[in-house]
């Protein structure tokens, strides 16, 4: 950094982040999963910008960071690891993506209108729904539940100045003692953005709108009955960092949920869940300038899966057992059509319908050691098979894998420990971990797949081996009446680490492309992430919240990974009294020194934003509003992060306002 940062700037802006509890108050999972508060239905007077993208809620978190390739659907990055690494679900259901340059990450399909809270799972902890090496997220949507009879209403708008965004949605819910519906609307319609200096960036519009509802019954005093579906729609999303844009980006997402509250003193809570999802995914280039040959590339994403979770209970114990399977099927194709119409169509299989089938238990005891220490075990077994249904497609494979066969089973493991101790005012705990996955479509099946940051066509590798983790964590906090703090470290170990390879020889599909890559496994590579959070309460209507966190990865070589957050912090002061909020906060990053060159990486400079917000709470009878405006990189710096695909730049000076009206 040019500059010294003021202690003042080395903090972070407060997170509605919780120890989630299981169980009774005797045994908590504190400092186990992260949960950031979501969601419009109760007016969030504490949150800065209400009715922002749930990518802006998510990167609060010290866990995740986001790579921008557009203004649209960022991809999250759990311990500064892509989505091949990770897994996100909506309330526990497994959903993949459509588009084989990740444009449509499960996070895309979602609204901020829709969701209650984000849990956040580390490395091993948590994975109830398949095996990941970097962690999870999963989305829970909000319902209203049961009770006395009412009614509830909500209505929202905004504007932002940065891209004219136009921000709409509205809500209802319906409540009694036996049945329950929630209904929710958001959209949202944006031109290009423009970034620090007024500069325009092309390609980055966007159009969307999300339908959400959620229905609940009482079959008798402990059986429910729950069907939720989800319908997403965007179009026209530009993005600025990649070659294609998107026509059409859709989602139907829909389950149907039993729960049992048996009357046993042991099992509290039963519930089994059996869900589908469907995605479609355009991209073409057609509103690109002097394009040298024109692409249609489509990808389709059907899933059908369940899964079945009973928690049980004895003295100090609390155990959890999950059942969860799915069957993916992912197709993705190209079609090129040459400036000389006489010329035949070129076709080909970018993802060859690869059935993706799984079928996993889970098991969990979280127990007490004493009254102030307890240990959480846990472990999982999965039964993990691929197969590629189309002939044309596997023969394309078999062009570099003779021997390949259509199917390839895999047997995935976890096992993780976390031991914690909470003692008045101080708190620690250390874990540690082993799990493994199995390589994605993209990197087992893959066909001449374009990264547009590295340059290189990418081919897939079925007969890579199982990628490994073995991981160590820790953490320390204090809580205190006017202060609380915590710092944690976790470093992850991950053998047969999946990369492109260059294969020489081999000439590219796309026009300008370096070469071609296939993808293959180093011996190692090693990830530490460390994060620290804070919360000082100055004075009773006054708060100041810190956050830092810093990453490094390299591999068995000493040679850098890419993706990997440079020390990177958030500070903020927050007033609250009465119904008037304000917000005072900056964030940044120093200069990206340990960059991976070889990934298609660079240095990028440090860079300090600042923002402001003030609102307001309106009272009548029934009826609240709340008013929020404010200004985003209020100084209009020009600045580009580490994460940002192709360095395309952040926004400037956005000036906002969100309206939300319950009743």
């Amino acid at each position: 950094m040019k500059k010294a940062i003021p202690l003042v700037l080395l903090s972070a802006f407060y997170l509605n982040i919780s120890a989630q509890e299981v169980g009774s108050d005797s045994l908590k999972q504190s400092s186990i999963q992260e949960v950031i508060v979501i969601g419009t239905n109760n007016i969030p007077t504490k949150e800065s910008k209400p009715l922002g993208s749930l990518d802006e809620y998510l990167q609060k978190s010290t866990k995740i960071e986001m790579i921008k390739r557009g203004a649209y659907a960022w991809e999250p990055l759990v311990n500064n690891m892509a989505t091949e690494r990770t897994i996100v679900t909506i309330d526990g259901m497994r959903i993949f993506g459509a588009c084989t340059d990740k444009m449509d990450p499960v996070t895309s399909y979602v609204e901020v209108s829709n969701l209650s809270e984000a849990v956040i799972s580390s490395g091993q902890e948590g994975s109830f729904q398949g095996n990941s090496i970097g962690g999870s997220v999963d989305l829970v949507r909000s319902k209203i539940g049961f009770g006395e009879k009412k009614w509830n209403f909500g209505v929202n708008s905004g504007f932002e100045s940065v891209n004219q965004q136009k921000i709409f949605g509205a809500s209802t819910g319906y409540k009694s003692p036996k049945f329950y519906t929630d209904v929710n609307f958001m959209s949202r319609d944006a031109e290009n953005y423009k970034s620090g200096k007024n500069i325009e960036i092309p390609f980055s519009q966007f159009r969307k709108f999300n339908v959400s509802g959620t229905s609940g019954v009482k079959l008798s005093s402990n059986k429910i009955l729950e069907a939720s579906v989800i319908y997403d729609k965007a179009t026209d999303v530009g993005y600025p960092a990649l070659p294609m844009d998107v026509s059409i980006a859709e989602a139907l997402i829909g389950s149907l949920k039993f729960q049992l509250i048996p009357t046993s003193n042991y099992i509290t809570n039963w519930e089994t869940k059996i869900y589908y999802n469907n995605i479609t995914h355009r991209m073409d280039d057609t509103t690109r300038p002097a394009v040298p040959i024109h692409m249609d590339m489509p990808g389709w994403s059907t899933t059908f899966g369940y899964y079945s979770q009973l928690f049980a209970e004895i003295p100090d114990h609390h155990f959890t057992m999950n059942l969860n399977g799915f069957s993916n099927l992912s197709t993705a194709e190209m079609t090129m059509y040459p400036a000389n119409s006489n010329e035949k169509l070129m076709f080909m299989y970018t993802w060859p319908q690869v059935r993706t089938l799984f079928q996993g238990i889970f098991l969990e005891d979280h127990f007490l050691v004493t009254s102030k220490a307890s240990v959480q075990l846990s472990g999982s077994l999965g039964f993990h098979s691929n197969k590629v249904e189309s002939e044309f497609g596997l023969n394309s494979l078999q062009i570099f894998y003779p021997e390949m066969e259509a199917q390839k089973n895999r047997l995935l493991k976890s096992i993780s420990a976390k031991y914690h101790y909470e003692n008045n005012q101080l708190e620690f705990g250390f874990g540690g971990g082993y799990g493994d996955r199995a390589p994605s479509v993209s990197e087992g099946y893959g066909f001449y797949l374009f990264n547009s940051f590295e340059k290189y066509d990418y081919v897939g590798n079925p007969n890579m081996k199982n990628e490994s983790s073995l991981e160590a964590n820790v953490h320390f906090g204090i809580n205190r009446e006017k202060f609380s703090a915590k710092l944690s470290s976790t470093y992850f170990h991950i053998s047969n680490y999946i990369v492109g390879k260059i294969m020489d020889g081999l000439a590219p599909m796309t026009i300008g492309a370096h070469g071609v890559k296939k993808y293959d496994a180093l011996d190692y590579a090693s990830i530490l992430n460390i994060g620290f959070d804070s919360q000082v309460q100055l004075f009773p209507f006054l708060k100041w919240n810190s956050q830092l966190k810093y990453a490094r990865g390299k591999d068995f070589e000493n040679k850098n990974l890419p993706f990997m957050s440079p020390f990177s912090y958030r500070s903020a002061l927050q007033y609250y009294k009465n119904r008037l909020s304000s917000e005072v906060s900056v964030f940044g990053n120093t200069r990206y020194r340990d960059f991976a060159a070889i990934y298609g990486e660079s240095e990028t400079p440090d860079f300090t934003v600042f923002n402001a917000n003030v609102g307001y709470q309106f009272n009548f009878d029934r009826m609240k509003i709340l008013t929020k405006i404010g200004a985003e990189n209020i100084f209009d710096r020009y600045y580009i992060t580490y994460s940002d695909w192709n360095k395309i730049p952040r926004p400037g000076r956005n000036l906002f306002v969100n309206i939300n009206v319950n009743f």
